[in-house]
C-alpha cells in the first residue's frame, strides 16, 4: 500500500509540474503572439489601392521612406567622416607648424654653431703665428 502511495504523489507532483510548465509556455506564446500582432495587420498603406495613381504614388512613397532609411544611416556616417577628417587636417595643420619652427629653429643653431666653429678656427690660426716656433 505504501509503494502505491508513493508512486502517485511522485506522479501527481510530476502532473503538477508539468501543468506549471504547459502553463508558462502558454503565456510566453500568447504574448508573443499579442506582441507582434501589430505586424501582421494590414496598415492602410498596404492595402492595394485601385487607382493607377494611387498605386503609382504608394510606389514613390515607399521608394522615398526605403531610400531615407538607407540613406540616412549613410549619411551619418559620412557626416562622422568628414568631422573625423577635419579633425585629422585641424591636427596636421599644427604639426606641420611645429616641424616648420623647429626646422627654423635647428637652422638658427646651426648657423649659429658654423659661426661659433669659424671664429674658433681663426682664433687657433691667429695663436698658431703668434707663438714662436722652437725647432
Amino acid at each position: 500500500m505504501s509503494a502505491l502511495q508513493a508512486e502517485t504523489i511522485e506522479r501527481s507532483d510530476e502532473d503538477a509540474d508539468l501543468a506549471a510548465v504547459t502553463d508558462v509556455e502558454a503565456g510566453i506564446r500568447d504574448f508573443v503572439r499579442n506582441d507582434i500582432a501589430y505586424l501582421r495587420r494590414p496598415t492602410p498603406s498596404m492595402v492595394p489601392p485601385s487607382d493607377p495613381v494611387e498605386v503609382a504614388e504608394a510606389a514613390v512613397n515607399n521608394v522615398n521612406t526605403l531610400i531615407q532609411r538607407v540613406s540616412g544611416q549613410s549619411l551619418e556616417e559620412i557626416e562622422n567622416l568628414i568631422g573625423e577628417l577635419e579633425s585629422l587636417r585641424d591636427l596636421m595643420h599644427n604639426e606641420g607648424q611645429r616641424v616648420q619652427r623647429e626646422l627654423a629653429a635647428y637652422a638658427q643653431l646651426s648657423q649659429a654653431a658654423m659661426k661659433s666653429s669659424r671664429i674658433i678656427a681663426e682664433n687657433l690660426a691667429q695663436w698658431k703665428r703668434s707663438t714662436p716656433r722652437t725647432d
